[in-house]
C-alpha cells in the first residue's frame, strides 16, 4: 500500500496522475467493501471529475497543492454539498447539505479528491458503529469482531488501504479507540484547532476533527491543511499553526514521559498492558526519561462525560423535530405527534437512551445535583494535566482497556460499552491532543494501541514521537488478515 506522502509526491512528480489514484481507491473500494461495511456512500463520477481538474492544475504547475491526487474519505457527519450527509441515522438518511463543511474545502484546495462518505455510530454515540442505521461496520483483522467507533469506518477504510487517509471526529476516544483496534494512527487535536464549522454537532465542547492514516508522517500531512482559525467557529483558536512535518525529526532523546497510574490499573487486558510497557520501555531506551505521574480525578472520567456529553446531545439533536428538516413521520395526528412519532421513527436505541439521560441531567432539580457538579470535576480533571504537563512533556498510556471485542458482545451493556472509553475521554474533557499508534498484537493477531497525550497545541511534538517510534517498529506496516 502506498502510503498518503508518497501518492502525493508521485502525483506532483508526474509519475501518477490524479485520476490514476483516485481510480485505484475506487476500485479498492469496490473490491474490498462489501464484507467489511466501512463506506455508506460513494461519488465515483464526481471524484474522477475533481482527480482530472487536479490533474490540469498539477499539468500548469501553478499553486503548491500539498494533497495533490489524495483520495480521501470523510466520516458520513461531516457536510458535504454532494452525496449525503446522513450521520448514521434514519433521522437524516436523505438529508443533503447546502454547503461544504470547513474541512471539506480545506482538503480540496489542497488538491485531495473526497470519493465518499463512510460508516459511523449514530450522531457519533458509540464504541463499535454497530448503532448506525445502516450496516454494521467489521474490523478487517476479524471480521466477527468490532473496529472501534464512532468513527469506525474511517478507521477500516484507511487499515484496509481502500483509501490512503480519512478523517474522523472524537468526542470521547472516536478516533483513537478504532485506530487502536484497527491498527493505523489516529489524532485528536487540541480543542479548537480544527474548525468545526459543517460537523453535525454531538456534544459542542468536546467535539474534535482529526485524521487518520497509516503512519504519523501522513497524519501530520493531514493534520497541517485541515488546521487553522476559521472565523465560522465561534470555538476555533487564532493560534500559529506549527509546521508539524518539520517536527518529525525531533529526535526522542531527553523526552519526559509520565506514566499515570491511573491508566495500568484493574481492568486493563495483560497482553495490552506488555505491548504498551514495551513500547514505553523501547522510548526510555532511546534516551526518553520516564517519569511517575498522577491524575488524581481520571476516577471520575466516565461519569462527568457521560453527563456532559448527554447533556450537549440533548440540547442539538431537540432540532430535529419532523418540522425542518430530517425524518418527518407519515401521517401525525396532531403536532405533538408529528413530534414524538418522527423522533421516535428517527432515532436509533442509542441516542434516545443518551437524549434521556442528559434531558434528565438538565431537569429542574437535577441541574445542580448532575450537570453542574459534572462541570466542577472537569475543571479538575483539566488541572490534573496541566500540572502533569509542568513536570512532563508528554504521557503515555494505553489507547483502549482490551483489543477489539466481538461484534454483539456489548451491545446489550451499555456500561460496558461506555467503559471501552476508559482511557481516552479526560483528553477530551481537558481540550488537550492525543495521538494512538499501532504498537503490538495480542495473541489472536488484534492491534493495540498506544497512545501519547500532549499539552494544548503540542500535535508537533506528539506526532514527532510517534513518528520517530514507527521508524524503530514495523507494526504499521503490517496488513489486517482481509487484505493479505
Amino acid at each position: 500500500m502506498k502510503t498518503a506522502t508518497e501518492t502525493v509526491n508521485e502525483v506532483l512528480g508526474r509519475r501518477l496522475s490524479a485520476v490514476e489514484a483516485v481510480r485505484t481507491a475506487l476500485d479498492e473500494v469496490e473490491r474490498r467493501d462489501e464484507g467489511l461495511g466501512a463506506f455508506v456512500s460513494i461519488d465515483r463520477d464526481g471524484a474522477l471529475r475533481d482527480a482530472a481538474h487536479v490533474d490540469g492544475l498539477v499539468a500548469k504547475g501553478g499553486e503548491r497543492l500539498p494533497l495533490a491526487g489524495l483520495a480521501v474519505a470523510l466520516k458520513d457527519n461531516m457536510s458535504t454539498k454532494r452525496g449525503t450527509t446522513s450521520c448514521g441515522s434514519r433521522m437524516l438518511a436523505d438529508y443533503r447539505a447546502p454547503y461544504d463543511c470547513h474541512v471539506a474545502e480545506r482538503l480540496q484546495a489542497a488538491g485531495a479528491i473526497i470519493i465518499g462518505k463512510t460508516n459511523m455510530d449514530e450522531f457519533a454515540m458509540g464504541s463499535s458503529t454497530e448503532s448506525s442505521a445502516f450496516k454494521v461496520t467489521r474490523n478487517p483483522w476479524d471480521s466477527a469482531r468490532v473496529p472501534g467507533g464512532s468513527s469506525g469506518g474511517s478507521a477500516v477504510a484507511v487499515a484496509t488501504g481502500m483509501v490512503p487517509a480519512a478523517l474522523g471526529s472524537d468526542t470521547g476516544g472516536s478516533i483513537r479507540q478504532p485506530a487502536s483496534f484497527t491498527g493505523v494512527v489516529g489524532v485528536k487535536p487540541t480543542y479548537g484547532r480544527v474548525s468545526r464549522y459543517g460537523l453535525v454537532a454531538y456534544g459542542s465542547s468536546l467535539d474534535q476533527i482529526g485524521p487518520f492514516a497509516r503512519t504519523a508522517e501522513d497524519a501530520a500531512l493531514l493534520l497541517s491543511v485541515i488546521s487553522g482559525h476559521d472565523e465560522r467557529d465561534s470555538t476555533s483558536v487564532d493560534h500559529p499553526v506549527d509546521d508539524l512535518l518539520g517536527q518529525l525529526e525531533r529526535p526522542i532523546e531527553g523526552t519526559r514521559i509520565g506514566i499515570p497510574q491511573e491508566y495500568f490499573g484493574e481492568g486493563l487486558d495483560s497482553e495490552v498492558r506488555s505491548a504498551v510497557n514495551d513500547a514505553i520501555g523501547l522510548l526510555e531506551e532511546k534516551g526518553a526519561r520516564i517519569v511517575e505521574i498522577e491524575l488524581e480525578h481520571m476516577k471520575y472520567g466516565i461519569a462527568c462525560y457521560y453527563i456532559i456529553a448527554t447533556a450537549e446531545a440533548s440540547s442539538n439533536l431537540a432540532r430535529y423535530d419532523g418540522v425542518h428538516y430530517g425524518h418527518r413521520t407519515a401521517k401525525p395526528e396532531d403536532v405533538i405527534d408529528l413530534y414524538s412519532a418522527s423522533r421516535e421513527e428517527g432515532f436509533g436505541s442509542e441516542v434516545k437512551r443518551r437524549i434521556m439521560l442528559g434531558t434528565y441531567v438538565l431537569s429542574s432539580g437535577y441541574y445542580d445535583a448532575y450537570y453542574l457538579r459534572a462541570l466542577k470535576v472537569r475543571t479538575l480533571l483539566r488541572r490534573d494535566f496541566t500540572r502533569a504537563f509542568e513536570e512532563v512533556d508528554v504521557i503515555a498510556g494505553p489507547v483502549a482497556p482490551s483489543t477489539a471485542f466481538g461484534i454483539g458482545e456489548k451491545l446489550n451493556d451499555p456500561l460496558a460499552m461506555y467503559l471501552a472509553d476508559v482511557y481516552t475521554i479526560s483528553v477530551n474533557l481537558a481540550g488537550i491532543p492525543a495521538v494512538s499508534i499501532p504498537c503490538g498484537f495480542d495473541g489472536k493477531g488484534l492491534p493495540i494501541g498506544l497512545q501519547l497525550m500532549g499539552p494544548a497545541f503540542s500535535e508537533g511534538r506528539l506526532l514527532g514521537l510517534a513518528h520517530q517510534y514507527q521508524l524503530l517498529t514495523d507494526f504499521h506496516n503490517r496488513t489486517p488478515t482481509c487484505v493479505q
